[in-house]
C-alpha cells in the first residue's frame, strides 16, 4: 500500500508513476481522491472550530451558572455543536474507510531502473547461463516422457478435475528430492531459516502482501460461513497461493531490532491458484496447475539494504538451476508485466526442448515497503527510530517446473532422464532414473 500523506504531497508525480504501469484504466479516480480529500480537510476544520466553540460555550456557562444567570439558550448550543461533532465524525470515518479502499486498489509505484513497456514484448534481458543442448534423437516434451515415469494426469483429472497430476514411483520420488535439495542449498549455503507454515490463512494476512482484495477471484476460498446454529461465523479463510504469503506475514504487527535484519526465510509448500485470469493458457501438462509445489524465499530488510538483497536472491534462484545444470536466462520486467505489489521483478526463465522456449521457473522481486505499510511490519535502526521495513520474495524455485525442466533437459534417446549431479545424494546416488 501506497503511503496517503505522498498521495497528499505530490499527486501529480504518483499519477505519472503509476501511468508508468501502462494499464488500459486508471489505477486512482483522481477527481474522487481530490473530492474526497477536500471534504475531509473541510470536516476536520469544522470539528475543530466546532470544540474551539463548545469549550469557549462551557466557560460562559461555568460563568452564567455561577452569576445565577439563566444559560439555556448557551446549554442548547452547545448541544447543537455536539450533534454536529457526531454527524461529522461518522462522515470522516465513512471517507477514510473509502480512502483506505481506494489505496488497497492502487499497485505499488515502479522503480526508476524497471524498463517501462506494456507487457512481457518490453520486457529486457539481463544474462543468460548455459547453451540450450544439441540433441541427436528429436527432443520430447515432459507430457510424453512423463508418462514412463509416473507423471499421471488422467488420475489428477479423475480426482480432482484438469490441472491436477498424480505422481508415482520415478516422477514422486524425483519431486520429493527437488524440494530437499532446493532447502538444502538455501538453508545451507544462502543462510535462509527454513520455516514450515499454515496453508490455510485469514483474509487480513492476505491483505497484507497484497493478494486481497485485488485477486480474490484467483484464490481458492475455504470459508464456509454460518451453518445456521446460530454459532458465530468463522473468519474468512484461503489456501495459500505461495508460502510467501505466510512467511512474510511472520513480521506483521512487529517492530524488529537492529540485529534482526536482514531476516532470511525460506519454505517448502504446496501453493493453490484457481488461474481463473489465466485460462486457456498452458492447458498441458504441469506448467500451469490448480496444485503445485514451490520452495519460497523471503527477505525482511531495511529500506538501505533491499536492492542489494534483490540481487542476492537472483542469485539465490539460480544457484539452483545451475546445480541442476538447466540452461536459462534472466530477464527485468517491464512496467506493463510486474506483479501488483512489486517495486522491481527478475523473472528466471528455464530453457525446455520440449517447447523449445524459455519458461519462468522463479520470480524474484522487491516490494520495497508496500507489504510492510499493510502489515505494519516496522524496525527500529541503528539511531532508534522505527521505520518500515522492506520486504522481498522470489521462487527458490518452482518445483513442478524444475521437474519439468530436469526431464526435458536431461532426456536420453531410450526415455530415461539423466540425474544431475547434485541430486543423485538424494536419490540414493540413483544416476539415471528408468521408465
Amino acid at each position: 500500500m501506497l503511503d496517503i500523506n505522498l498521495l497528499r504531497r505530490d499527486l501529480d508525480a504518483v499519477v505519472a508513476q503509476l501511468q508508468r504501469r501502462k494499464n488500459p484504466q486508471p489505477f486512482l479516480d483522481v477527481a474522487r481522491f481530490q473530492a474526497l480529500e477536500a471534504e475531509r480537510k473541510q470536516i476536520q476544520t469544522a470539528t475543530e472550530q466546532q470544540q474551539a466553540r463548545r469549550n469557549a460555550l462551557s466557560r460562559q456557562i461555568g460563568q452564567a451558572k455561577a452569576k445565577g444567570e439563566d444559560a439555556s439558550a448557551l446549554l442548547a448550543e452547545v448541544g447543537g455543536l455536539g450533534d454536529a461533532q457526531k454527524a461529522g465524525a461518522a462522515r470522516l470515518e465513512q471517507i477514510q474507510a473509502e480512502l483506505q479502499s481506494m489505496l488497497m486498489s492502487i499497485p505499488n509505484l515502479p522503480h526508476a531502473s524497471v524498463p517501462d513497456g506494456a507487457d512481457e514484448t518490453a520486457n529486457v534481458e539481463v544474462r543468460r547461463w548455459g547453451s540450450p543442448r544439441a540433441f541427436d534423437f528429436p527432443p520430447r516434451d515432459h507430457v510424453d516422457l512423463g508418462a514412463g515415469l509416473g507423471l499421471d494426469f488422467e488420475t489428477g483429472a479423475l480426482l480432482s478435475g484438469s490441472r491436477f497430476t498424480f505422481m508415482r514411483g520415478p516422477a514422486a520420488r524425483l519431486h520429493r528430492a527437488l524440494a530437499q535439495f532446493m532447502l538444502d542449498l538455501h538453508t545451507r549455503e544462502h543462510g535462509y531459516t527454513e520455516c514450515h507454515t499454515p496453508y490455510i490463512v485469514n483474509r487480513e494476512i492476505l491483505e497484507g502482501t497484497g493478494q486481497l482484495p485485488k485477486f480474490r477471484q484467483d484464490m481458492f476460498w475455504v470459508y464456509r460461513g454460518s451453518d445456521g446454529s446460530g454459532e458465530e461465523a468463522a473468519p474468512e479463510q484461503y489456501l495459500i497461493s505461495t508460502s510467501e504469503i505466510s512467511l512474510t506475514n511472520s513480521v506483521r504487527e512487529r517492530i524488529l531490532e537492529p540485529g534482526q535484519l536482514p531476516m532470511r526465510l525460506t519454505a517448502h509448500s504446496p501453493c493453490f491458484r484457481s488461474e481463473a485470469g489465466s485460462a486457456g493458457r498452458d492447458t498441458r501438462g504441469m506448467i500451469r496447475q490448480h496444485q503445485f509445489d514451490k520452495v519460497e524465499m523471503v527477505q525482511v530488510t531495511s529500506a538501505e539494504a533491499s536492492y542489494e538483497a534483490l540481487e542476492q536472491m537472483a542469485g539465490h534462484a539460480e544457484a539452483v538451476l545451475q546445480r541442476l545444470e538447466l540452461p536459462y536466462r534472466v530477464v527485468a520486467l517491464s512496467t506493463g508485466d510486474m506483479g501488483f505489489g512489486s517495486a522491481k521483478t527478475y523473472d528466471l526463465e528455464v530453457w525446455l526442448p520440449g517447447q523449445g522456449a524459455y519458461r519462468e521457473i522463479s520470480s524474484v522481486s522487491n516490494c520495497e515497503a508496500f507489504q510492510a505499510r499493510r502489515m505494519q511490519a516496522r524496525a527500529r535502526n541503528a539511531a532508534g527510530k522505527v521505520e518500515l521495513v522492506h520486504t522481498l520474495n522470489g521462487s527458490g524455485v518452482a518445483v513442478g517446473r524444475a521437474l519439468v525442466a530436469v526431464i526435458e533437459n536431461h532426456q536420453q534417446a531410450d526415455g530415461s532422464v539423466r540425474v544431475p549431479a547434485a541430486l543423485r545424494p538424494y536419490l540414493g546416488g540413483l544416476e539415471v532414473l528408468q521408465p
